[in-house]
């Protein structure tokens, strides 16, 4: 899947998001990190300075901030990232409600039964993701429908060959951030899964929930 498709396939799932230029230069900064103006002028068909004023406005509303990175002799370029605020603007699915079951189940029915809670997810998860890899052969091939599920449930997921021949699989967001911080048994279940449904091994490299812009893994036989 390319970065013109994951994008793509990112509008769909960011529903009510009108996909103005702001629109869509949220949704550069989500699935591409920080950017030059100029580089997401010329990734959006405008010019640099048309997006630079974008990225100004949405810096009032707190959505995006820049950052100055030096390159050696001359000005500092100007990077723009997304702030936290600009972080919700893409949704983590049913948040508030997810939090408040888990933390009730936790409290009223104990850690065990939380444990078997997020088994039984695991469960089912793997067995519909094993099911859609029939026929799959290869692990590009069961990587590149496991990219095409993950980015239909909202994770804007992308992959691409690593030089070692290993595998990188990318998730720029998280629709159960929120249940995942409430309970990380969730990420460690999602690991699992990989690795059963991809038949490889599987290393996360990044996380989001230890700070970092999107979640990665490393896949290999």
């Amino acid at each position: 899947m390319s970065s013109t498709d994951l994008e793509n396939s990112a509008s769909e799932n960011t529903a009510g998001m009108k996909q103005s230029v702001a629109e869509r230069l949220l949704l550069l900064l989500k699935t591409r990190g920080e950017l030059q103006a100029s580089d997401a002028g010329n990734i959006l068909g405008t010019t640099g300075e048309a997006a630079r004023q974008q990225f100004v406005k949405l810096a009032k509303e707190g959505l995006v901030e820049a950052k100055s990175v030096s390159q050696g002799v001359g000005r500092p370029a100007q990077f723009w990232q997304l702030t936290a605020q600009g972080h919700a603007r893409f949704p983590d699915a049913h948040a508030d409600l997810t939090v408040q079951l888990l933390t009730l189940i936790r409290s009223s029915l104990g850690e065990k039964a939380l444990d078997k809670l997020i088994s039984g997810r695991e469960a089912q998860t793997r067995d519909a993701y094993q099911k859609a890899m029939t026929g799959a052969d290869t692990l590009q091939e069961r990587l590149q429908r496991l990219t095409a599920i993950r980015t239909r449930e909202g994770y804007m997921a992308d992959w691409q060959q690593e030089e070692d021949g290993s595998f990188l699989l990318v998730e720029n967001h998280c629709p159960i951030c929120a249940a995942a911080a409430t309970c990380q048994g969730f990420c460690r279940a999602e690991r699992d899964v990989f690795s059963a449904t991809l038949a490889a091994n599987v290393e996360r490299t990044e996380h989001i929930l230890q700070g970092a812009r999107r979640c990665a893994y490393r896949i290999w036989l």
